[in-house]
């Protein structure tokens, strides 16, 4: 369980939004809503421990996550609007070398699957510097089949994908959730997730408001 307590974060001297609360469960995702500017991917950083709230609290599964934020951190995977991809290397090489750090097990076989499923068959072996910004964002994405971690927090996941890699990313989400992980994502547009069956998923939404 992933709960916030009355956080709220201040851009110079002026609070960014009005303190938030909630509760994400297993089996749950929750999109965060919001104006532009109001300080969304803030939150997120903040919830995942990048960025100092000013008030409030993170608690993961009953406990603070300063408790041990290296315990919170191996059970979270965060995307940002920064990939964290290094360009010089393909997108093969990529994943390969995130799991790596990571400490997770990860075969070439189960990347490439990965990788095909995000639809870059054929572009495994490029370097990410002659990618589209879209297929560099997939690869960054297709880490997600390889995660073991149950939270995921996703800042504009949808972001410069077609068609088909939205479907896709939509039908890993679903995966996720119906397999009892918790997903926290922010969006501008409205997200429907079903599970393998195609029943649909509760997404539960939470609108960050502007501080008074």
């Amino acid at each position: 369980m992933l709960t916030l307590s009355e956080l709220s974060c201040a851009r110079g001297h002026k609070p960014l939004f009005a303190p938030v609360n909630l509760t994400l469960q297993a089996g749950q995702a929750l999109h965060l809503e919001g104006d532009n500017g109001v300080g969304k991917t803030s939150l997120l950083r903040i919830v995942c421990g990048l960025s100092p709230a000013d008030a409030g609290e993170v608690r993961w599964m009953g406990h603070s996550t300063r408790e041990d934020p290296q315990a919170f951190r191996a059970a979270l995977f965060y995307l940002g609007h920064a990939l964290s991809l290094k360009e010089e290397l393909s997108a093969l090489e990529n994943l390969l070398s995130d799991a790596t750090v990571a400490g997770r097990p990860l075969t070439p076989a189960d990347a490439l699957t990965a990788l095909a499923r995000m639809g870059l068959r054929g572009r495994e072996h490029l370097p990410l510097r002659v990618m589209s910004q879209g297929q560099k964002r997939r690869t960054a994405l297709a880490r997600l089949w390889a995660s073991q971690a149950p939270l995921w927090v996703l800042d504009e996941p949808f972001v410069a994908l077609d068609v088909k890699a939205v479907d896709a990313l939509r039908a890993l989400m679903g995966a996720h959730v119906a397999q009892g992980g918790m997903v926290l994502f922010t969006s501008h547009q409205a997200v429907s997730l079903c599970d393998a069956a195609g029943q649909p998923l509760d997404v539960r939404h939470h609108r960050l408001e502007q501080a008074a």
